[in-house]
């Protein structure tokens, strides 16, 4: 079952624009330090980053997927392919949030990272949007 906070429009699109502002943030600040060849803090924020990603975004994917489209699909069996696309995107986001660690490893914090990140974020305001308006009601 999910928390009370997941089942109520205004709170869940609170919890989604908090991860949001935070997650573009902390990109622009990435972003500033890879383009003016800072490399003091660059490894620090990066990290800070993927972590934001793994322990914010990904996580709150998979409290949804345990429990709200879980209850979404009881209530309304009719958004059964609505709920396979928003699961589908939870691991678009994991894919290329693993995409970006990897290149990490291999060749540091580069700016061949940075669209990776700006995709997380893309995917994930569309996503937002998407379950937002499909998955409550209006109120």
């Amino acid at each position: 079952m999910s928390g009370p906070s997941l089942r109520k429009k205004h709170v869940h699109h609170s919890i989604h624009d908090g991860i949001f502002t935070e997650a573009r943030d902390l990109t622009n600040v990435l972003k500033e330090q890879v383009r003016e060849k800072k490399t003091e803090n660059r490894n620090e924020v990066c990290d800070a980053l993927i972590e934001h990603w793994e322990t914010r975004t990904l996580a709150h994917a998979q409290s949804e997927e345990e429990g709200f489209f879980v209850e979404k699909l009881k209530e309304q069996p009719d958004l059964q392919h609505t709920i396979i696309k928003l699961k589908r995107d939870h691991q678009i986001l994991e894919l290329i949030v693993r995409s970006i660690k990897e290149k990490k490893e291999d060749k540091g914090v580069t700016e061949e990272i940075l669209p990776y990140f700006d995709a997380l974020l893309v995917v994930f305001e569309l996503h937002n949007h998407e379950e937002e308006t499909s998955l409550f009601e209006m109120e």
